[in-house]
């Protein structure tokens, strides 16, 4: 009766949120800070600075914003399933205190009316102990409920512990998005998009994470449990990803030198439910999508690194959270309890020539770190990879809010919506 009862409630708000929404008024505190991101294209050029509020043209996100409360249980994961949630990516094993890269967009075959989604995305998280894990998370998402013939910038935060999908930025198949997230010297966290040639500021959440955080890159996607079925997923490219250091030393990118968990052991294929990943530059540089018989991308080549590092925000003075363990958040959900996040679950151990580290926590299996290899830190760039071994550990990505479903739409810094009210707090 439970399950019924549940299912029931995410139809009805799955109706809710397909319903024609008026426009989101900008919030009061965020007028005095950045300006109104006008109307605009895609950019045309690469970012050239940080994402910040003194980067040059820097705008915040004022378009019609569709918040929807759609909430998905999680589903027990069997290898190679066509239903639930299938993962291809990596997780930091340490803390930064920022994350940004380019994401190609694709079209899914997402069946409209349906809980099938498919999203790629970065995403900032810190278990808090209980069950409660706090996480942002940005990127692009084409979703069954919101719009499912077209793809959508979106974010997702636990303070609201819904989705925001800005129907400002319209998306084509074929784009290429650099996003970025990272906090500021106050711990704020805001989501970035680099559109029109300007960094536009989605959303800025006051989390309880502290200033640096655990770290995700994923392409993610999630099958209707009640209506199984085949989604095909042509190729997602990501690269350029650069990790900021907690130290507010200048952005450095994510290489094979970098401790990181990938669910899989040395060697072996990272492949789920008939989608795959592969690594063409650990770990700045990747494809994931349907499975092909040679399941290389020969089109895909490392990035060369030209771009002006996206370091931290002048006068950032991290104060970096304590934790009380050297374990990734652990995977945990149910119905009706709090969202289980992204996150690994046992660290495992790591050999090679960088670092050894050891962990265990609660969480599906996988692969642990990645241990700096023989070329040492600095990998070389394009194409080139390090010598170290990866260690066995877990990893898992989590439900977006398992429990009964809800959807609304509020304004940005209006009453209830309590991380858009915080935009000033970045903005100042």
């Amino acid at each position: 009766m439970t399950v019924n009862v549940r299912n029931m409630a995410r139809w009805c708000a799955l109706g809710a949120v397909t319903a024609l929404l008026a426009a989101a008024v900008p919030a009061v505190s965020a007028s005095a800070g950045l300006p109104a991101c006008p109307a605009g294209r895609a950019s045309t050029r690469p970012p050239s600075t940080p994402a910040g509020p003194h980067s040059p043209g820097a705008c915040r996100a004022a378009g019609r914003i569709l918040e929807s409360g759609v909430r998905l249980a999680r589903q027990e994961q069997t290898d190679f399933t066509p239903s639930g949630y299938h993962h291809l990516g990596a997780n930091s094993a340490g803390e930064w205190s920022g994350v940004s890269g380019r994401i190609s967009v694709v079209d899914g075959s997402i069946r409209p009316g349906s809980y099938d989604f498919v999203a790629a995305r970065f995403m900032v998280k810190r278990d808090l102990g209980g069950g409660n894990i706090a996480w942002l998370e940005a990127g692009w998402a084409q979703t069954g409920w919101a719009g499912p013939l077209r793809q959508h910038i979106y974010t997702f935060n636990t303070n609201t512990h819904t989705w925001q999908f800005y129907d400002q930025y319209a998306l084509r198949p074929g784009d290429r998005v650099w996003m970025d997230l990272h906090s500021d010297a106050n711990g704020m966290w805001g989501a970035w998009l680099w559109w029109d040639n300007r960094w536009n500021l989605l959303t800025a959440q006051r989390l309880p994470i502290g200033q640096s955080a655990y770290v995700e890159q994923y392409v993610e996607v999630h099958v209707d449990a009640g209506r199984p079925a085949r989604i095909d997923v042509p190729s997602v490219t990501v690269d350029n990803v650069q990790l900021r250091p907690p130290d507010g030393s200048a952005a450095r990118y994510w290489r094979d030198d970098v401790p990181t968990l990938t669910g899989y052991g040395p060697g072996q294929p990272q492949r789920t439910g008939g989608f795959c990943l592969n690594w063409v530059n650990r770990y700045d540089t990747w494809t994931a999508g349907d499975c092909i018989p040679d399941t290389s991308d020969q089109g895909a080549t490392a990035p060369s690194p030209n771009l002006t590092d996206l370091s931290n925000l002048s006068g950032k003075n991290p104060n970096p959270a304590t934790t009380t363990s050297a374990t990734q958040p652990a995977a945990q959900s149910s119905a009706g309890q709090q969202p289980a996040a992204a996150g690994p679950g046992t660290m495992g151990t790591g050999t090679g020539a960088g670092t050894t580290g050891t962990g265990t926590g609660a969480g599906a299996t996988g692969t642990g770190a990645t241990a700096a290899g023989a070329t040492g830190a600095g990998a070389t760039a394009a194409g080139a990879t390090g010598a170290g071994e990866e260690g066995t550990g877990a990893t898992g990505t989590g439900a977006k809010s398992p429990g009964a479903p809800g959807a609304d739409t509020r304004e940005p810094g209006g009453a209830g919506t309590q991380g858009q009210s915080l935009l000033g707090g970045l903005l100042g």
